[in-house]
């Protein structure tokens, strides 16, 4: 099982990034797939999820109408447009799998099976 993170870097603020997430994950289960950033000197935060299907999304209030969180299950890879960026936005952002087991719980960090190594993303002012 591995979770690889990349696509971060360096934007002035008002830009935009995406970030991947291509997950090698156990084909016979289906797994929600989530977004969370931890800045220097702060905890961990929910970004974005999406459900298994893709056909539902779930955003933090500060990113909502910035970020988009999508899904491509053919090519096992997750998406995070970022766009309008802020200082306050810049962090390591991880992505995480959740099996689905009947139900799913997209901000709820200690509920993901599964983490990527982290890809930073830093906003200059």
């Amino acid at each position: 099982v591995q979770l690889q993170a990349s696509g971060g870097g360096l934007v002035q603020a008002g830009g935009s990034l995406r970030l991947s997430c291509a997950a090698s994950l156990p084909t016979h289960k289906n797994y929600g797939m989530g977004w969370f950033r931890q800045a220097p000197g702060k905890e961990r935060e929910f970004v974005a999820g999406i459900s298994w299907s893709g056909g539902s999304t779930y955003y933090a209030d500060s990113v909502k109408g910035r970020f988009t969180i999508s899904r491509d299950n053919a090519k096992r890879t997750v998406y995070l447009q970022m766009n309008s960026l802020k200082p306050e936005d810049t962090a390591v952002y991880y992505c995480a799998a959740q099996e689905y087991n009947g139900s799913y719980h997209p901000d709820r960090a200690r509920v993901y099976d599964y983490w990527g190594q982290g890809t930073l993303v830093t906003v200059s002012s």
